[in-house]
């Protein structure tokens, strides 16, 4: 479904990508997976046209996107929903109007249609109950399953998630892996997920692409990666202070 192949991305003096290959299949939740400030985030903004590459090739589905123009990329992104660490709501809607907003927008819906789609997509995330209220009056993981259900009104085949579960408690985090697993299994969504929460990584991943010095260190099956003796997994995995890892800006 995704190919990334050779990607760099240098930011002024910091190269923060060195080559980075993926792969991620058709209905399968992939977690990109390394410490803070890696490239994670980077990685992904690429995929959805936000950040151009400085040499490598994406490919979406069969087709080489990373070379398209801001026009093109337009049905990329209604195919490919980007769901940032941030809800990005806005305060003075309902979560209803935020819900319908991209269909108002891409889909010129009348607002009537647009909000009867939005709560769809609502309940979808487990909030048709919720759908008049504003963000202010929302937990955070509730905005977080609202901005979910926001990008999954232009139904998308892939949604990319920047750390669904960081600044949650356990018990809303844990929730946000639930929704992953059943847009999966349930929805057929390829989800390639952001994440160094290894309860999420062990508990929802199908595969594991673990990114180090700018490139994909180690791939395989969460168990397969537990299972591993690759030090530098090992020590990102049982969280030890010591150990051969670099960690960038500690």
């Amino acid at each position: 479904m995704i190919e990334v192949r050779g990607l760099h991305k240098r930011f002024g003096d910091k190269q923060v990508l060195a080559g980075v290959d993926l792969e991620v299949a058709r209905g399968q939740a992939v977690f990109l997976i390394g410490t803070s400030g890696v490239g994670k985030s980077v990685t992904i903004k690429h995929l959805v046209g936000l950040l151009r590459a400085d040499q490598g090739e994406i490919w979406f589905d069969g087709h080489r996107i990373d070379q398209l123009d801001e026009q093109a990329f337009f049905p990329i992104r209604k195919r490919m929903g980007l769901v940032l660490q941030h809800a990005s709501l806005f305060d003075a809607m309902t979560l209803c109007e935020n819900v319908a907003l991209p269909l108002r927008i891409h889909e010129r819906l009348a607002p009537a249609a647009a909000f009867d789609k939005a709560r769809v997509a609502l309940a979808q995330v487990h909030l048709e109950a919720d759908a008049e209220r504003y963000p202010a009056e929302l937990s955070e993981g509730m905005k977080k399953r609202a901005a979910i259900a926001r990008t999954l009104t232009l139904a998308p085949e892939v949604v990319l998630l920047d750390e669904p579960t960081t600044g949650l408690d356990p018990v809303a985090a844990r929730r946000i892996d639930a929704l992953i697993r059943e847009l999966v299994e349930h929805a057929g969504v390829t989800a390639l997920v952001v994440s160094h929460d290894l309860t999420s990584i062990f508990g929802v991943a199908d595969r594991v692409a673990f990114l180090y010095q700018g490139r994909i260190h180690a791939t395989g099956t969460p168990d397969e990666l537990r299972a591993g003796d690759d030090p530098v997994v090992q020590q990102f995995l049982t969280g030890r202070a010591s150990g051969p890892m670099e960690t960038p800006g500690f």
